[in-house]
């Protein structure tokens, strides 16, 4: 599957100096990792459906809060985008990243496989120990 395509960057790479740990080490990527860089790895990680570097960007005790749902533990969140989710052939626009304060938040777009928009969203990352350690998320259908 695709990588996600940045609006703000048409490359869409990953920066050569995210972090790509080992999901099951414990020891963080790094107790300085910039939030932005690790916001933008995750958005990467799901959609090339690398679900190792995913576990290896969160936080053991990481939780996502959205309207419908929470995931409470890593493991669980992942084995949902893994296993779980509804429609696995999307890709994440990211239309801005606000790195102020201790975490970060993006705005952006989930695009079905034919590139058409799904729904609107913003994520409000939190970062403990150079992690991602929550996400609430907040969406609305286009």
């Amino acid at each position: 599957m695709p990588s996600r395509r940045d609006a703000d960057d048409p490359e869409g790479g990953p920066d050569a100096d995210e972090p790509r740990e080992d999901p099951a080490g414990e020891d963080p990527p790094s107790g300085d990792a910039d939030p932005a860089a690790l916001a933008r790895a995750y958005y990467d990680a799901i959609d090339a459906g690398e679900y190792d570097r995913l576990a290896s960007l969160l936080h053991p005790e990481f939780v996502q809060r959205r309207a419908d749902r929470t995931f409470e533990g890593r493991e669980r969140f992942v084995a949902f985008m893994r296993d779980e989710r509804p429609n696995t052939d999307t890709t994440h626009a990211v239309d801005g990243v606000y790195p102020s304060g201790p975490g970060v938040a993006v705005r952006g777009r989930l695009l079905d496989a034919d590139g058409r928009e799904l729904f609107a969203f913003v994520d409000v990352f939190e970062v403990d120990a150079g992690r991602l350690s929550a996400l609430e998320t907040y969406g609305a259908e286009s």
